[in-house]
Order: structure tokens, then sequence, then C-alpha cells
């Protein structure tokens, strides 16, 4: 399975998408698109968004926390 977050360094709800990855003992990979502005790019290009958290769980897009969604690509 492939995660990847895309998030920034002060975003809470960031924080709260890697606990709930974590205590579910998910592998993802962060990305700071705050730093990153090629990881930025590919974020607004796969989400259409430029807010954080995205959430790619095996190319499904997760804007924000919404952890129903995440749950239900978690266990696709």
């Amino acid at each position: 399975m492939a995660v990847a977050l895309y998030s920034t360094p002060t975003c809470a709800y960031c924080r709260k998408a890697k606990d709930y990855l974590r205590e579910r003992k998910v592998n993802f990979t962060e990305y700071n698109v705050a730093s990153d502005q090629s990881k930025a790019d590919e974020m607004v290009k796969k989400s259409g968004q430029m807010g954080v958290p995205v959430l790619d769980v095996n190319g499904r897009i997760i804007v924000g926390f919404n952890q129903p969604e995440i749950e239900r690509a978690l266990h696709r």
C-alpha cells in the first residue's frame, strides 16, 4: 500500500492525520509542501487544492483530515 501525506509543519490537521496513520501502523511518506515546491505542485495537480493535508492512498486522493474516507481508502 502506498500512502503519501502532503503537509506543512504548522498544520494542526496534518498532525492529526499523521497521528491517525501512526496509530494504525500505516507506513506513509510525508512531503512538506512549505519547503518543497515540486511536491506542492504535485499536490495541486493531484487534488486541485492548495490546502493541506492531502493524502494519496493508492491513488485515491483525500483532501483534509477526513477519517471515514481515509479508513475506507486504507481498507480497499
